[in-house]
């Protein structure tokens, strides 16, 4: 089991081969329905660019999941089978913690926006949040505070992590993504 055991997204940018694209599809399809099988997958997004660049986001509930994914011989024989297909190394990336409550962007590498914009964007989701939370459990006042807390926590971070912060991170990308400028 791994120490720090938090959900993670792991990142995959793979250059493919001209005239190869469909072959390639095809295994990595193959190779997303038996990721879909090992526990704790939570989805998995393909963004494609016209120069033939592919990247990966996997989703998983926690890193030791990941992990059994990414050990599995099953993706070493998918993996090895995509190699006739690309071009290069993959570029591979793993993000764990809070940073992958925020969507990623689909252009170049992962980069996580700086610490203090997802404190803003997160204090912006969970202040209002929270107060929704405790006002909608006030009938069950009659309850021990260690439960309603444990309540209102779960309540919380499910709101947060499944609806609340995807939407935040799509209306403030512009914002924690501004686009670079080359020169």
């Amino acid at each position: 089991m791994e120490t720090n055991d938090a959900p993670v997204t792991a990142d995959v940018v793979i250059k493919v081969k001209p005239s190869c694209e469909d072959d390639f599809e095809h295994t990595l399809t193959k190779m997303l329905t038996a990721a879909e099988e090992f526990p704790g997958h939570l989805g998995v997004n393909v963004f494609r660019s016209p120069d033939l660049e592919y990247r990966v986001v996997f989703k998983y509930d926690h890193l030791s999941n990941f992990r059994q994914w990414e050990s599995s011989e099953i993706r070493k024989g998918f993996l090895q089978e995509l190699k006739q297909y690309t071009q290069d190394e993959a570029k591979y990336q793993i993000i764990t913690g809070l940073e992958t409550w925020f969507t990623l962007s689909s252009n170049g590498a992962i980069v996580p926006p700086p610490r203090y914009k997802m404190l803003t964007i997160t204090s912006l989701a969970a202040f209002p949040t929270i107060n929704l939370i405790n006002f909608l459990l006030q009938p069950l006042s009659w309850l021990p505070p260690i439960l309603r807390t444990l309540i209102a926590m779960l309540a919380l971070l499910s709101a947060m992590t499944y609806i609340i912060m995807p939407r935040m991170t799509k209306l403030f990308a512009k914002w924690l993504y501004p686009k670079r400028r080359n020169g």
